[in-house]
């Protein structure tokens, strides 16, 4: 997944590639590509800075953030990603009365950075992947998620738990009564 501008000179290239889910290692991530992955995009490079406008495409499976039950969702992702060679990256010690952080400015955000003259374009993918992650992923919107109790999925079945919260500081005084 790799795209080697050692032989791109200048201009704009189209780069239009389709991966299937096994080519991805995806270990200990959110998710799981359940489908091939499309990728789309152009790409202009000036001296040493290279602009990729593009669409990645996917079907991607989520653990449900309330029932625990795997779920798909279509992902269509534009994005639009400036790369500087990771030189560019390479910041000195602070000079005195300075702190280590920088504060992201918004020009920021679209840049990454390259090595080697090699653009990662599965980094470039996985990125986009989790920022289509939505921040509580639901199965569906009504979900009604697990009992608290004996851990039963409410979507499919019922059971006759009562869910009773008693906060544990007051245990004391609900001891004194009896």
């Amino acid at each position: 997944m790799l795209y080697d501008l050692s032989r791109f000179r200048g201009g704009t290239d189209r780069i239009d590639r389709r991966y299937e889910a096994e080519a991805f290692s995806l270990k200990d991530e959110q998710f799981r590509i359940v489908g091939p992955v499309s990728l789309g995009a152009d790409l202009r490079k000036d001296a040493r800075t290279v602009r990729l406008v593009g669409r990645v495409g996917a079907t991607l499976e989520y653990d449900c953030g309330r029932c625990l039950e795997p779920f798909a969702v279509a992902v269509d992702a534009a994005f639009e990603v400036m790369f500087l060679p990771a030189e560019a990256n390479v910041a000195g010690p602070p000079s005195r009365g300075q702190s280590d952080e920088e504060e992201v400015g918004e020009d920021d955000l679209g840049v990454s950075f390259y090595k080697d003259e090699t653009l990662d374009l599965g980094q470039l993918m996985r990125e986009q992947f989790y920022l289509a992650l939505p921040m509580k992923p639901l199965c569906r919107e009504d979900c009604r998620g697990l009992c608290p109790v004996c851990g039963i999925n409410r979507n499919r079945e019922t059971c006759s738990c009562r869910s009773e919260w008693v906060d544990p500081r007051m245990e004391a005084l609900r001891n004194l009564r009896k």
